[in-house]
C-alpha cells in the first residue's frame, strides 16, 4: 500500500536518528517520496553520511542505490559532492585513492561508482583477467602512486604495472568459474577434459569467453597453451564436435565465421527458465536471453506474468547500461522497440520509454561527442542499420538533419547507413555533394563513394570521378592513424584490385586519366611495391599513359641515427637478452626436457615458445644496432629547417605554444619534450620553416592545423640528457 507524503517524512525522520543509517531504505524512500521532497532529502542524507564520518560502505551503497536522484538534484556538482562525501567517511588510504582517481566530477557518476566497485574489489592474490595478457594474480596495489601490480601466468610476465585508470579499463575480476581460473587451481581437470571431454571443455571455453566462430576457439586455446593450431587442433576438434553435436546446449553453425552459440538451458524456456532469468543482473546476458527467447519462438502468447518479468529485465538491462556502453544501451533499445514492448516500458512503476532513450543517444557525453556517433563505432556492423532506424523512427526530418550534419564525425559503417537511409533525398545528395567537393572531404565518405561509385555516379550534383580519385590518392599517402588508417588500407586495397582499376579508367576521358595518372605517379609516399604495380598496370590498361611515365630519380637513402646514449642503452638492452635472459631460457628447457613426454608437456612448449621469440628478438636488435649510427648532434648549429638535433616550437589550434627537440629514431623523454624522428608528429614536422603550418594528430586520432613559431638548437638540458650515458641517467 502506498504511504502518504506524512508517513514518508516521519519514516525519514526515524531513519535519520542516528547513525547507522539504513542505505538502501533510505534510498527505496527517497525513491517512493514525492519529487520535490526526495530531492531535498538526498543531499542530506550525504551530508549525514559525511558528518558520520565511519560509513564508507553505507554511504557507498546509498549513493550507488540513488545516483539518477542525486544527479538530477546536484547537477554539474554531483560527482564533486559524491567524491567529498565518500572520502570523509572512511581513513583507509588505500579507499581515499580509489575515490580520488575514478573521475567523479569528470565521469558520469554512474559510470565513477562503477570504476570504483572494481578497484575496491582487487585485493593482492585476487586473480584477474586481461583481454591482451590472460590471467594475473594482483601482487601488491600501490595507494601513493596509484599503481596495480599484476603478474600474469601464460605467458609469464610478472611486475606488470598498471595505472587505476588503466586498470579500470583493461583489469577485471576472474570469475571462479573461469577456465583459465579452473586451469590454475585445478591443472588436472583441465587436462582430463582435454583429454577425455573435449566437448565440456568447449562449454567451459563458451562460458568464460562468451560465443566465438571456431577459428577465435581455436585462436584462444592455441594462444592459452589448451591445444596447438594445426594438425594438434583438428584432431581435438573432430573430437570435440562428436560430443557437443549431442548437446542440446550447443548450436555448431555451419560456417566457420559465424560464432558457437552456448543456450543457457535445454529446457523448454519454463518455469526454472524464468526463475533464474529473473535474477539476472548483467545486461548483456539479459539481452542475449532476450534474443534467445525470441529466436527460439517463444515471445508469442506468452502469459502477462512472464512478459512482465521479461520488460522489468530489459528495463533494468537499460538502466545498467546508461552512461557504462552506449553500444549496449542501444541494442537493448532495439530488442525492445522489436517486440514491441515500449508502452509496457511506460506502465512500469519508474516508467521510461523508447522516445527517452532515443533522446539520451543524441546527447553528448563528457567527452563532448554524441552518444550515438559512439554506440555506432563500437556497434556490430549488423546492428548499425537498426542504429539508424530507430533514430529517424520518432521524427525523420529532424533525424535526417543532425545525421547529415555529423555525417564527417562518423565510423564508416554509419555513415553508409545513413546514406543509404536517405540515399532518395535531394537533401542528401546535395550534401554529399558539397563534402565531395571540399578540399577535406571526409576520409569515410570518399571510401564510402568510389568503392561503391556505381550506385552513386547518377548523382547529379557530385563533383566528377577524377576529383573522387584525387581525395582517395590524398588518403593513400604518409601515416594515418584511427578511422583515416582503416580507410586508407581499404583504398589501397581497392587500387590494387584490377578489375576494379580497369573500370575507373574506362569511365574516365582522356585528360581525365592523364590527371589521375599524373598525380597517382608523383604519390611517392605510397608503399613503393604497391605504387610501382598500380603505375604499371595503368599503362597496360591504357597505353597511351606510358608517354607520361615521369623518369626515375636518384633518391637519397636517408640515414638511420640516434644518439650516443640511446645507442648505448639498446646495446646494454641486446647484452642482456645474449648474456642472461636466452642462457635463462636455455636452462628452462633442459629442466623441462626432464619432466619427460615432450608431446604434452606444457613447460617445456612454453620454454620453446619463448626461446623462439627471443632468437628472433635478437636477430631484429641485432639487425637495428648494425644499420643505426650513434651521433651527437653537434653538426646541427644554426638549423633553419626542422630536422633531427634541433629544437622546434609550435603553436597549437587553442594558442597553446610547446617545444620539442626531434633526435634520432631510438630517442624519447616526454619530460624534456625530446620526441624521436620516427614518431608521427617529428615526420609531420620534418623540413617545415617558421610560419608554416601541419597536421596535428592528438591521442585520439582527432587532427588539428598548428603552426611552426620558431626552429632553433638543442637546449643545455637535453644536451645534457645526450651526455649522461645509461649508467648516469
Amino acid at each position: 500500500m502506498k504511504k502518504t507524503v506524512e508517513e514518508l517524512e516521519a519514516r525519514y525522520k526515524e531513519l535519520m536518528e542516528k547513525p547507522p543509517y539504513a542505505a538502501k531504505e533510505l534510498a527505496e524512500l527517497l525513491a517512493e517520496a514525492p519529487a520535490s521532497k526526495g530531492g531535498a532529502w538526498a543531499p542530506e542524507v550525504l551530508k549525514a553520511y559525511e558528518n558520520a564520518a565511519s560509513d564508507f560502505e553505507g554511504a557507498l551503497a546509498f549513493v550507488s542505490a540513488s545516483m539518477e536522484l542525486l544527479d538530477k538534484t546536484l547537477q554539474a556538482t554531483a560527482g564533486q559532492k559524491v567524491r567529498d562525501a565518500l572520502r570523509k567517511t572512511t581513513k583507509d588510504r588505500l579507499v581515499i585513492s580509489f575515490v580520488d582517481s575514478v573521475g567523479f566530477g569528470t565521469r558520469s557518476l554512474r559510470e565513477s561508482l562503477g570504476r570504483l566497485g572494481l578497484l575496491l574489489g582487487f585485493r593482492p592474490h585476487s586473480l584477474v583477467l586481461s583481454a591482451a595478457w590472460g590471467l594475473g594474480e594482483i601482487q601488491r596495489i600501490d595507494y601513493f602512486n596509484r599503481r596495480v601490480t599484476v603478474d600474469f601466468f601464460s605467458p609469464p610476465r610478472r611486475g606488470h604495472q598498471f595505472t587505476y585508470d588503466a586498470a579500470c579499463e583493461t583489469l577485471k575480476l576472474a570469475p571462479e568459474n573461469h577456465i583459465l581460473v579452473t586451469r590454475k587451481v585445478d591443472p588436472d581437470r583441465v587436462a582430463l577434459m582435454l583429454k577425455e571431454n573435449p566437448g565440456d571443455f568447449v562449454k567451459a571455453m563458451l562460458t568464460s569467453f562468451g560465443d566465438m566462430p571456431i577459428t577465435r576457439l581455436e585462436e584462444l586455446c592455441a594462444q592459452n597453451g589448451f591445444v596447438k593450431s594445426g594438425a594438434d587442433w583438428k584432431k581435438f576438434w573432430e573430437r570435440a564436435r562428436t560430443d557437443l553435436k549431442q548437446n542440446k546446449c550447443v548450436e555448431i553453425p555451419t560456417r566457420r565465421t559465424d560464432p558457437i552459440h552456448l543456450k543457457v538451458s535445454d529446457e523448454e524456456y519454463g518455469d526454472a527458465w524464468f526463475t533464474a532469468f529473473a535474477q539476472m543482473k548483467d545486461p548483456k546476458s539479459i539481452l542475449s536471453n532476450v534474443r534467445e527467447l525470441q529466436a527460439a519462438g517463444r515471445l508469442k502468447d506468452m502469459p502477462d506474468n512472464r512478459r512482465t518479468t521479461i520488460v522489468d529485465r530489459l528495463a533494468f538491462a537499460l538502466k545498467g547500461a546508461r552512461g557504462v556502453d552506449d553500444a549496449l544501451y542501444a541494442r537493448i533499445a532495439f530488442c525492445i522497440g522489436d517486440l514491441q514492448l515500449d508502452g509496457d516500458l511506460q506502465k512500469l512503476e519508474k516508467p521510461t520509454s523508447l522516445a527517452k532513450v532515443r533522446a539520451y543517444l543524441w546527447e553528448k557525453d563528457v567527452s563532448g561527442e554524441e552518444r550515438y556517433i559512439a554506440a555506432a563505432r563500437s556497434l556490430p556492423a549488423r546492428d548499425v542499420g537498426s542504429l539508424v532506424s530507430f533514430l529517424v523512427a520518432e521524427n525523420r526530418d529532424e533525424a535526417r538533419g543532425v545525421l547529415l550534419e555529423a555525417l564527417p564525425r562518423m565510423c564508416f559503417t554509419f555513415l553508409g547507413e545513413t546514406i543509404n537511409a536517405f540515399k532518395d533525398d535531394e537533401v542528401c545528395r546535395a550534401k554529399v555533394a558539397d563534402l565531395l567537393k571540399s578540399p577535406s572531404a571526409p576520409a569515410t565518405l570518399v571510401t564510402l563513394v568510389l568503392g561503391r561509385y556505381e550506385s552513386f555516379k547518377s548523382w547529379d550534383k557530385l563533383p566528377s570521378l577524377v576529383v573522387i580519385l584525387t581525395h582517395a590518392i590524398a588518403l593513400g599517402e604518409g601515416r594515418q592513424g584511427g578511422e583515416k588508417l582503416r580507410m586508407q588500407n581499404m583504398i589501397r586495397r581497392l587500387f590494387a584490385d584490377r578489375k576494379w582499376l580497369a573500370s575507373t579508367l574506362e569511365q574516365l576521358n582522356d585528360d581525365e586519366k592523364s590527371l589521375f595518372f599524373e598525380r597517382f605517379q608523383a604519390s611517392i609516399t605510397w608503399d613503393p611495391s604497391t605504387h610501382h604495380m598500380i603505375v604499371v598496370r595503368m599503362t597496360q590498361m591504357a597505353p597511351e599513359l606510358a608517354a607520361r611515365l615521369a623518369k626515375k630519380a636518384e633518391v637519397k637513402k636517408q640515414e638511420r641515427i640516434t644518439s650516443r646514449r640511446s645507442y648505448a642503452e639498446r646495446q646494454a638492452a641486446y647484452d642482456h637478452l645474449v648474456n642472461v635472459e636466452i642462457p635463462a631460457n636455455t636452462k628452462r628447457i633442459e629442466s623441462a626436457r626432464s619432466y619427460g613426454d615432450l608431446s604434452e608437456n606444457a613447460e617445456y612448449q612454453y620454454a620453446k615458445d619463448e626461446q623462439r621469440a627471443l632468437l628472433q628478438k635478437q636477430t631484429l636488435m641485432q639487425e637495428d644496432l648494425n644499420a643505426v649510427k650513434a651521433v651527437d648532434f653537434s653538426d646541427v648549429t644554426e638549423p633553419e629547417v626542422v630536422v633531427p638535433g634541433s629544437s622546434v616550437t609550435i603553436v597549437a589550434a587553442d594558442g597553446a605554444e610547446r617545444t620539442y627537440t626531434v633526435l634520432g629514431e631510438w630517442d624519447n623523454d616526454i619530460d624534456r619534450g625530446i620526441i624521436s624522428s620516427k614518431t608521427r608528429l617529428a615526420e609531420s614536422l620534418m623540413g617545415k620553416r617558421p610560419g608554416e603550418t601541419f597536421e596535428l594528430t592528438d591521442a585520439e586520432g582527432k587532427a588539428s592545423t598548428a603552426t611552426i613559431k620558431a626552429v632553433g638548437v638543442i637546449s643545455d638540458e637535453v644536451r645534457a640528457w645526450l651526455a649522461a650515458m645509461p649508467a648516469e641517467a
